[in-house]
């Protein structure tokens, strides 16, 4: 009888990308506790240009040259974050208003701002109009709000068609497209539409194709940029006007949980560079947008909070800190509604600790739910209070996705570094 190999626990992807001084994690070339004497206090989000600006520069260097990368503001609109990337990105994709003001006293082009989501408001038109940037219409009602409040304003207003195709991102984390979606027109009603819009009343630039976000599997990502350029080749023929851009959306993820690994793009890449070159002349003249965020500035940023107390319960050692999940949502499992799994976590100060001197913990924050959960069974270096908890893979969804008025606990801090 043969006997079964021990499974394997999944482990995260390495965090290699950090440098490390005296055991200490080193973010923008200073320690952590030189960033908390700097800051003044724990809790913060602390995120790295220099790794930013790499990854940026990593991404360019793979993808075919005609691309052009856009940052989607949503993933993090922290303005020195937004401001530092207008000297390495093509354009701003902005969700809301405020978003747009902030793109715009970035220094970004307005030509080079683009604005989606399905519930624009007449203010939100109207001040995108004014602006000058381009309207990412979601709906026929959309479009004839634009034509009308530009005809009010006496502007002609620049728009794009988001397009809900009829595939989906397959194995995405968030599918925005396929079947019925409040996402963007439906790609069999676009033929009547193009047919009947009137170019003498709006500036159509282009057509946004987004069929889904955070995906780790290569194929899957190549059949969605295939079927993409497919359809915007058919979307392109319908159009009695020159347009100039065509955006792909995004879709790149980074690993957060146990056995998920970063994407190699060569693939991707060479997928990429194929199709430019198979629709090169029906998208003659015709740009190509990739819009990422997470995928820009999601490895760059951590979450640094402090343990304040040390606790045994039947059995359980706790770590309880001062920052939870009223700060970092999505690490905590969205308020109990999916699955929880830990994000990539360590003892900040501690980080050359060798196995023998590690013991099995539970890392929760100090909010009066069973739900403030940082960390779930894992093994750490034996800490004490003082030590510094850092969650990797923070620099998207973090601060300005959380509840960081639930249960009226103290705000955080983010700096640039």
């Amino acid at each position: 009888m043969t006997k079964s190999l021990p499974r394997q626990t999944p482990k995260h992807a390495e965090m290699n990308h950090f440098s490390t001084l005296n055991d200490e994690l080193v973010i923008g070339g200073k320690t952590i506790s030189q960033v908390e004497q700097l800051i003044g206090s724990t809790p913060f989000y602390a995120y790295d240009k220099s790794l930013i600006a790499k990854n940026i520069t990593r991404l360019k260097l793979a993808l075919p040259e005609k691309i052009k990368l856009h940052y989607a503001i949503k993933a993090n609109p922290y303005p020195s974050l937004v401001h530092f990337m207008v000297d390495h990105v093509s354009g701003f994709d902005v969700a809301s208003k405020k978003e747009m003001l902030l793109a715009l006293q970035s220094g970004m082009p307005a030509n080079e701002i683009s604005f989606a989501g399905p519930g624009k408001n007449k203010d939100d038109i109207q001040a995108a109009i004014i602006a000058g940037i381009t309207l990412h219409t979601e709906s026929i009602n959309e479009i004839n709000r634009a034509i009308n409040i530009g005809e009010n304003l006496g502007i002609k207003p620049n728009i794009a068609i988001r397009v809900n195709p009829a595939f989906e991102l397959k194995s995405s984390g968030m599918k925005m497209a396929g079947g019925s979606k409040p996402f963007g027109i439906d790609e069999e009603l676009l033929p009547s539409i193009l047919n009947e819009l009137s170019h003498d009343k709006v500036n159509l630039r282009g057509f946004h194709i987004f069929a889904g976000s955070q995906n780790l599997k290569a194929e899957a990502i190549m059949d969605m940029h295939e079927k993409t350029f497919a359809l915007a080749q058919r979307l392109v023929s319908l159009t009695s006007c020159s347009i100039g851009y065509i955006n792909i959306g995004g879709g790149l993820g980074i690993p957060y949980f146990p056995g998920e690994q970063r994407l190699v793009l060569d693939e991707i890449s060479a997928n990429l560079t194929v199709l430019l070159k198979k629709y090169r002349q029906a998208l003659v003249n015709i740009d190509i947008v990739m819009e990422l965020g997470r995928y820009l500035v999601g490895e760059a940023g951590v979450y640094i909070c402090k343990v304040v107390d040390k606790k045994t319960s039947r059995g359980s050692t706790y770590l309880v800190c001062d920052g939870g999940l009223h700060h970092h949502l999505s690490n905590s499992g969205n308020f109990g509604q999916v699955i929880r799994k830990n994000y990539p976590v360590a003892i900040a100060n501690k980080l050359s600790i060798e196995a023998e001197q590690t013991e099995l913990v539970n890392i929760v924050g100090p909010l009066c739910t069973p739900l403030d959960i940082l960390a779930d069974k894992v093994n750490l270096p034996i800490s004490n209070i003082g030590d510094y908890v850092v969650i990797y893979q923070s620099g998207a969804y973090g601060a300005s996705a959380s509840p960081r008025d639930f249960l009226s606990q103290p705000d955080l801090y983010e700096i640039l570094l």
